[in-house]
């Protein structure tokens, strides 16, 4: 009987070590989606595409990118055709920012409820098997 009590434990134990765990994670995971949604042109996830911290910023990044590529009679958009596709470019990272951040909002929230639950009944559990031991 004793064996028995003592994978019970265990077993609940574990449970409750990797709730608070998993919890600790998507806390951490929820503070860095909440910065992003505060500043999504500043979010870090696009590498290698022009920085759009402002216009002068993109056009530079654009042309820099035409001269890399050594094509002499490449075409070099005016600045209302730039301005334009930095709007565009700025809008379409804004939104995947917001709609990646409120996907991970959801999960981990979804997660946290989670663990919270899991980690209440089997703290529950594990005292009363401990009361009735005693």
């Amino acid at each position: 009987m004793e064996k028995q009590n003592k994978i019970v434990q265990l077993y609940g134990y574990s449970v409750c070590l990797v709730t608070v765990i998993t919890f600790l994670i998507s806390m951490a995971a929820l503070v860095g989606t909440l910065f992003d949604l505060s500043d999504p042109l500043h979010s870090g996830r696009f590498n290698g595409s022009p920085s759009l911290a402002s216009f002068e910023n993109y056009k530079m990044d654009v042309l820099k990118s035409q001269k890399e590529d050594k094509q002499e009679s490449a075409y070099v958009p005016d600045d209302q055709t730039l301005h334009a596709m930095y709007e565009a470019a700025k809008a379409d990272r804004i939104q995947q920012v917001r709609l990646n951040a409120h996907r991970q909002l959801t999960v981990n929230a979804l997660l946290i409820l989670v663990c919270i639950a899991l980690f209440t009944t089997h703290w529950r559990w594990m005292r009363k098997v401990a009361r009735e031991e005693a």
